[in-house]
């Protein structure tokens, strides 16, 4: 595993824990959304949308 790639798997670990641990209700739902979204661009290699929607995962719970 490349550098780059444990650091991609890390932030995506880290929103997906946050989501989990968030208490249920719209922000939550909201959250997830961009996190699959993320996952989406994730496996499209598509990085910087995938870091533009783990953004937008943990403004949403934040």
């Amino acid at each position: 595993m490349t550098p780059e790639t444990r650091l991609l798997s890390v932030k995506l670990d880290s929103v997906r824990a946050a989501c989990e641990r968030a208490s249920a209700g719209p922000k939550k739902d909201a959250a997830w959304k961009h996190y699959r979204l993320a996952e989406k661009a994730h496996s499209d290699e598509n990085h910087t949308e995938m870091y533009r929607e783990l953004e937008a995962a943990k403004q949403v719970l934040a």
